[in-house]
């Protein structure tokens, strides 16, 4: 699973599968936390009776929850001996099927490309977020990551 590499490889790295990280489940717990850190108490996360009712027949995660764990998700998928790595953005992220709660989740990677920035090196990473038995992925998108030597 995943791919590591020296500094140096990752420059020259460019159109490679990074293969499938862990799965992690998605707790009520992660779910009501998230909701107290972000002041998003919407039912159809935090009421479980409610949300049985409502469209997808139990709670979900907040689709920014699902984004802030990209890191977590993807850190099996490409490891870099690094003084330092950073966040640095996102291309064309779609949340395009839900999270329920208790279900499982891991992240899928491409490694498309890098290129060198301000001391460090960039890299795009396309990604797709599945959910366990689910028929299409929770997140499509590019993440982009900048690590220094």
């Amino acid at each position: 699973m995943g791919q590591k590499m020296t500094f140096d490889e990752l420059r020259e790295a460019k159109d490679l599968d990074l293969g499938h990280g862990e799965w992690l489940e998605v707790t009520q717990e992660m779910i009501n936390t998230f909701a107290d850190a972000t002041g998003d108490h919407q039912w159809i996360h935090v009421d479980p009776e409610r949300a049985a009712e409502g469209p997808f027949g139990q709670t979900i995660a907040h689709g920014y929850l699902t984004i802030s764990l990209l890191p977590r998700l993807m850190a099996g998928l490409v490891g870099v001996k690094a003084s330092m790595g950073v966040n640095y953005g996102s291309d064309k992220l779609r949340l395009t099927a839900p999270v329920p709660a208790g279900s499982r989740v891991r992240a899928h990677g491409k490694l498309l490309d890098t290129q060198e920035k301000g001391g460090g090196i960039l890299y795009r990473v396309e990604v797709e977020v599945e959910v366990e038995g689910g028929d299409r992925p929770a997140l499509v998108g590019t993440v982009l990551s900048l690590v220094f030597p």
